[in-house]
């Protein structure tokens, strides 16, 4: 028994010994690799942040180029038919939505979608407003037509996505 006892006393301190160091090596290596994590972190979100702010630039001149000014501005109605100006303007619309595709990945789902809201209804309101002219209407007339309604309408979608785009830049940046 005497053997037993003496087993036991020189076992016991090392395996309490045992223990106290295998906790306190789980906790330093859980701190390093929480420290390593972080520091990964830091380097991707500073290289990432040039690459989102482009993007939030991106977004923005995208609904500034849909918008009705700038839209009719760019896209000369000439001596274009109705129908021919607004074929072209929503080749010119797809055109710039279709270019700026890949910024989805850099911004948060509530501002793509408001991006693609607005793009579709801008495509919705040049729609609406050529099937409300006469079949004989010229470019030019639709032109006047869409800058009309426009400036009717209380915000238009480019404006109220800009906000919400703006918004998340400021709270993200």
């Amino acid at each position: 028994m005497d053997v037993f006892y003496d087993t036991l006393r020189t076992i016991f301190p090392s395996i309490l010994i045992l223990i106290v160091v295998y906790l306190m090596m789980s906790s330093f290596l859980d701190n390093e690799d929480k420290r390593r994590r972080s520091e990964r972190l830091a380097a991707s979100q500073k290289q990432s942040l040039p690459i989102r702010m482009q993007a939030y630039e991106r977004l923005a001149l995208l609904l500034e180029r849909i918008s009705p000014n700038s839209l009719i501005l760019r896209v000369k109605a000439g001596k274009l038919t109705k129908s021919e100006y607004l074929i072209l303007l929503q080749q010119s619309i797809r055109s710039e939505y279709e270019h700026n595709l890949s910024q989805q990945v850099y911004v948060s789902e509530h501002v793509w979608e408001m991006v693609s809201t607005a793009k579709s209804a801008m495509v919705s309101l040049i729609n609406t407003v050529a099937a409300d002219l006469d079949h004989e209407a010229t470019g030019a007339e639709l032109s006047k037509a869409i800058l009309t309604r426009a400036m009717d309408m209380e915000t238009l979608p480019t404006r109220t996505a800009l906000a919400v785009l703006r918004r998340e830049m400021a709270q993200e940046f």
